[in-house]
């Protein structure tokens, strides 16, 4: 598919069948997860907690852009990485949607009366024991973003059809804790976007191209 193809009707239709989960925590694995060893994928699984992400498709004139964040060195948890915006539910929250919203203002400023939700992902297990919802949204193209450095560095669009390209992708791997583990990543403009982030995106390609 042309990266011209990808219009914001296109993925209202190809995700129109996706759902809220009704347990955040009835997660899939990533890929790669069947090398991970034995006690590292017990102590994930039975420690996780709920948290949500907004995946943020903002409709420019070249076309769909994904909105992503560098997160703040200084943060406990994937300090330094490219994340979507989101983070762990709190009792508050109505829902894990309600949660991705949240986290996403707090950390970038979009209101969520600003956010059209358009599809979900299922829950996915993160190696730091989050079961990770994606919930897909599109943003109005005139939002102002105002990030909060004690948690986003800095905030960048890429092309949609960049991100979904199976060229762009590159196996690899990372050390966690001696271990080594199998991932995935893609380079864009000095950004290296991988890990969970790159597993959503895949994910997201397989609902959009391989429908």
């Amino acid at each position: 598919m042309h990266p011209d193809d990808l219009t914001a009707a296109l993925l209202r239709e190809r995700l129109a069948d996706t759902r809220l989960p009704e347990n955040p925590l009835d997660v899939t694995m990533p890929p790669g997860a069947e090398r991970w060893p034995p006690d590292l994928r017990e102590a994930v699984l039975s420690t996780l907690r709920p948290a949500g992400v907004l995946m943020p498709l903002i409709e420019r004139d070249t076309g769909l852009n994904v909105l992503l964040t560098q997160r703040s060195g200084e943060l406990k948890h994937h300090a330094g990485q490219i994340a979507f915006p989101g983070g762990g539910m709190e009792e508050a929250d109505a829902d894990i949607e309600a949660t991705a919203l949240r986290e996403t203002h707090e950390e970038v400023g979009i209101e969520p009366a600003d956010v059209s939700v358009i599809g979900y992902l299922d829950p996915m297990a993160t190696i730091s024991s989050y079961a990770v919802t994606p919930v897909i949204g599109l943003v109005r193209d005139s939002v102002e973003l105002i990030l909060d450095p004690t948690e986003v560095e800095l905030a960048f669009e890429v092309p949609l059809g960049f991100l979904l390209d199976r060229r762009n992708v590159v196996a690899g791997e990372r050390q966690w804790q001696g271990r080594t583990i199998p991932v995935v990543e893609m380079l864009y403009d000095g950004h290296r976007i991988w890990g969970a982030t790159a597993y959503f995106l895949l994910r997201l390609r397989k609902k959009i191209l391989d429908h």
